[in-house]
C-alpha cells in the first residue's frame, strides 16, 4: 500500500502550533478548582460513572472527530479506573484499550525530569551544579544578543548553565519548532530537533526531520551554537530535556535507555514504555492523525510508523510510546512519593523536590505555555490554590498530571496533530473536575 503524500493544504503550517501541545495549557488552573479540591477531600465524592468524562470522550470518538480516546483515573494507591473508546485505526477492528500504544511526546520530560532527581537525591548530581562540569563543551556559552536573532552578534553567558536551568527550561537553550530565523535554521541543519513524528514529507514541515545520531553528538553541536536567552533569566521551552538524557549518561555510565529501562520502568512496572516499539507489540500501536478541515488525515500509521524503527535519537523531551496504564503507574509511583506496590523506585526527596517549584528567583512564565505556575522537574507545577499539582502534556493529545494534596492521578490518551486542533488539554481536566464536584 502506497503511503499518502502530505496533502497541499498542510504546508503552510504554524510550527509553533504544533508545539502547544507539549503545554500544560491551563490543566493546574482548572483541576485546582475549589469544588474540585472539596469534592476529592471527601471520600463519597469519588465519581462512580465519571460521566463528564465519558460524554466527552464519546463527543469525539462517536461522530469521528477523533479515532480512539483512553482516560486513566486513579485515587491514591488504588487500582485505576479505565475509559476506552473506539479503534486503534480508522477502519480497522482492533480495540483501544488500557494497554494501547500512545506517542506521548512532551509527556516524556517529566519522566526525563524525575530520572535526574534521582541521581541528585543520590549525590551524583546537584540542583546547581555547572553542566560544564559535566560537559564541558559548554562551559563557555555565546547568547544571542537579541531573541531569535542573528547568529553572529552574541555577548557572553552572565553565569553557567546549571541542573536547574535544564530541568526548568530557564537554561537559554532554544527549540526548532519554537524559535524563528537563523537560530531555528541552525538546529535543523544540525539535526538538534525533537522526537519524530513521521516517514512522510510532512515531518520535514514540522521541524522534526534528520535528527543526528546520539546523544553525544547532540550535545556537542547543541554547545556550538548560541543560546536565546541568558541562562536563569527567561522561560523558553526547549531541548533542555533532552539535554538531560546526555548528562544521566555520563554520571551514570550507562546509555539513557538503559537507565531509564532499569532504574525506572522495570521497578515501576512500566512495561509498555519504549524508544522504540518492538516487533512483537507493535499490533498495540495506534495512528497518529492530522485533523485537516475536520477531517483525520493519517500522519503516522501504526503499522509503518517511525516509532517502529530504532531512534537517531532517544529524546527525553518527546521521544517515548507509552501505554495509558504504563503512565498510571508513573503518576501512582509520584504520588507514593517513589513508592509502587511496596517498592521503592525514587527518593521520596526526589519526588517532593521534583514537584516543586524549581524556577530560578524573579523567573515567571506570563505569558508562556506554564502561565499562572511554577515549573519543577521537567513539569509544570500548580502555586497558591493550585499547590500539589504537577504534570505536562503531549504533542499529539495526551495529558498526565497528579495532584500530590488530593491523592489524584490522571491521564488522557489519544492521537491528533496539531494539539490544539481540538481543546482536549483543557476539556479532559474540566471534565474530571466536573465529575469530581458531581455536576
Amino acid at each position: 500500500m502506497t503511503e499518502p503524500a502530505a496533502p497541499a493544504a498542510i504546508l503552510p503550517l504554524d510550527r509553533r502550533a504544533l508545539l502547544r501541545g507539549g503545554a500544560w495549557l491551563g490543566l493546574g488552573a482548572t483541576l485546582a478548582g475549589a469544588g474540585a479540591g472539596r469534592a476529592l477531600a471527601q471520600a463519597a465524592a469519588w465519581p462512580r460513572d465519571w460521566r463528564a468524562v465519558r460524554a466527552l470522550i464519546d463527543s469525539y470518538v462517536g461522530p469521528g472527530r477523533l479515532a480512539n480516546a483512553v482516560a486513566t483515573l486513579g485515587r491514591e494507591q488504588r487500582a485505576p479506573e479505565f475509559i476506552a473508546r473506539g479503534t486503534l485505526t480508522i477502519g480497522q477492528p482492533a480495540r483501544a484499550d488500557a494497554d494501547s500504544l500512545y506517542r506521548i511526546y512532551s509527556m516524556t520530560k517529566p519522566i526525563t525530569g524525575m530520572a535526574v532527581m534521582q541521581l541528585i537525591a543520590e549525590g551524583k548530581l546537584a540542583l546547581d551544579q555547572p553542566l560544564a562540569e559535566i560537559i564541558p563543551a559548554f562551559a563557555e556559552m555565546r547568547v544571542q544578543r537579541s531573541y531569535d536573532g542573528s547568529l553572529e552578534d552574541t555577548v557572553p553567558a552572565e553565569r553557567p548553565i546549571t541542573i536547574r536551568h535544564l530541568l526548568t527550561h530557564t537554561a537559554g537553550l532554544g527549540y526548532s519548532i519554537i524559535q524563528r530565523g537563523p537560530i531555528r535554521q541552525a538546529y535543523e541543519q544540525q539535526g538538534l530537533t525533537p522526537g519524530p513524528v513521521s516517514r512522510l514529507p510532512i515531518a520535514q514541515l514540522m521541524g522534526r526531520a534528520a535528527t543526528v545520531r546520539g546523544l553525544d553528538v547532540f550535545a556537542e553541536r547543541l554547545a556550538a551554537l548560541p543560546l536565546v536567552a541568558q541562562p536563569g533569566t527567561r522561560w523558553s521551552y526547549s531541548v533542555s530535556l533532552d539535554l538531560l538524557g546526555r548528562v544521566i549518561e555520563v554520571v551514570s555510565g550507562q546509555s539513557f535507555a538503559e537507565f531509564l529501562h532499569e532504574r525506572l520502568f522495570a521497578p515501576a512496572g512500566m512495561t509498555s514504555t519504549f524508544f522504540q516499539v518492538p516487533a512483537t507489540e507493535a499490533h498495540r500501536l495506534t495512528t497518529n492523525y492530522f485533523v485537516l478541515g475536520g477531517a483525520l488525515v493519517p500522519l503516522d500509521p501504526a503499522a509503518r510508523s517511525v516509532f517502529l524503527e530504532e531512534p537517531g535519537l532517544p529524546a527525553g523531551g518527546a521521544g517515548l510510546v507509552s501505554s495509558p496504564r504504563d503512565y498510571d503507574r508513573f503518576l501512582r509511583m509520584l504520588l507514593g512519593y517513589g513508592l509502587i506496590d511496596g517498592k521503592r523506585v525514587l527518593a521520596e526527596d526526589a519526588v517532593r523536590i521534583g514537584t516543586s517549584n524549581l524556577l530560578p528567583e524573579g523567573v515567571v512564565t506570563t505569558g508562556t505555555f506554564a502561565a499562572g505556575g511554577g515549573f519543577g522537574a521537567g513539569g509544570r507545577v500548580g502555586l497558591g490554590e493550585q499547590a500539589g499539582t504537577y504534570g505536562w502534556a503531549g504533542a499529539a493529545g495526551t495529558v498526565g498530571l497528579v495532584d500530590l494534596r488530593r491523592g489524584l492521578r490522571a491521564n488522557f490518551m489519544t492521537q491528533y496533530m496539531p494539539a490544539e486542533a481540538y481543546p482536549l488539554h483543557r476539556a479532559f481536566p474540566a471534565a474530571v473536575m466536573a465529575d469530581l464536584a458531581g455536576r
